[in-house]
């Protein structure tokens, strides 16, 4: 995730939003990492960086229940930009995707638990779907306004979202002409959960972006490498849409943190309950075997030479790693030495 506040009251939880900087998620394996003390030779993205990581439970709830992902549409999208989307959802829980596949990868987030031992839920579904293509808020978003438009879509005149916390998440996806606070300078995307004072509920949601036009290097790596190192090439996106294949990734991170994480008191790494360091952050830049520091690992490429690392119901991603708390290393469904 993302340093994002631990917060005593909701009031004060406010506050602390405006006021603190926060970190986020972003592939790109140079820039800063989310938590300097968990770092291992030089990079905490090493992966087999056990020894200095304590992955720990902080008694919060996790999703057990099948989950549902209720997405917010904002901006303009095309048709095949959400069908890309879609189906990645779709294809966590699908039951003949060809190995490796997402719903391998989703098999390490259903390794943690409650406190009564019970596994996060193998079921996820797409809920239901609000398009925002007006831009009811503008296009310039702070982490404040994200939550008015969920509020928007959850208390809409027709087809509004329902309203379902306790296995509930709530994606908001921003369209390639939106700015969003911090977006491509900090973050990619990143998770909380909604206050009762701004939308009525506590409701844990996701923000990502699509950063085809404002910074592509950034948040699309490694299907768009930045100007300043122009020797990199960047690899192919397995569904010719850069923007969109960036987004799968950082979907993906934001969702595995969603289910261990929701109300950011359950799973993570780290003393500091302000910045935790959550499952997905521990293998950012990782996508296979070997990977680590600003090699991504060993990946596939299809005949065409689209780059991916797993297969979904009919398309092929490319999505991160996550941390396995059972072995203490980052572990995906590409493996060749798991």
């Amino acid at each position: 995730m993302h340093r994002v506040p631990v917060l005593l009251s909701l009031i004060a939880a406010a506050t602390l939003l405006i006021v603190t900087p926060v970190i986020g998620y972003r592939p790109w394996p140079h820039l800063k990492p989310n938590s300097s003390d968990l770092m291992f030779g030089g990079s905490k993205k090493f992966e087999g960086s056990s020894e200095f990581v304590h992955m720990r439970y902080h008694m919060g709830p996790v999703l057990t229940a099948n989950i549902t992902i209720h997405t917010i549409w904002y901006g303009r999208w095309q048709k095949s930009q959400k069908k890309i989307i879609r189906e990645f959802i779709n294809s966590i829980s699908a039951v003949n995707a060809k190995h490796p596949s997402v719903t391998g990868w989703w098999k390490t987030v259903q390794l943690y638990t409650d406190q009564t031992g019970a596994n996060i839920s193998r079921t996820v579904h797409l809920g239901k779907e609000k398009n925002d293509r007006f831009y009811s808020h503008g296009k310039s978003l702070t982490r404040l306004s994200i939550q008015s438009v969920i509020k928007s879509a959850v208390t809409a005149r027709t087809k509004p979202l329902p309203i379902n916390p306790k296995s509930g998440l709530y994606l908001l996806l921003t369209s390639d002409d939106v700015n969003v606070q911090d977006f491509c300078g900090q973050v990619c995307g990143f998770h909380y959960f909604t206050f009762p004072s701004i939308v009525g509920y506590t409701l844990p949601y996701a923000w990502v972006g699509n950063s085809a036009k404002l910074c592509p290097g950034i948040c699309a790596y490694p299907f768009a490498v930045p100007e300043y190192m122009p020797g990199l090439k960047p690899l192919k996106s397995p569904n010719n849409d850069v923007g969109v294949d960036g987004m799968i990734s950082v979907i993906g991170h934001e969702v595995a943190e969603l289910a261990t994480n929701p109300l950011v008191n359950a799973w993570y790494a780290g003393q500091d309950p302000v910045a935790p360091v959550e499952i997905a952050d521990l293998c950012e830049g990782i996508y296979g075997t070997g990977g680590g520091g600003s090699y991504t690992g060993q990946l596939l490429n299809d005949k065409d030479g689209a780059t991916y690392n797993m297969n979904g119901i009919r398309r092929r991603y490319l999505v991160q790693w996550v941390w396995n708390h059972i072995v203490s290393y980052c572990t995906g469904p590409n493996a060749l030495d798991q």
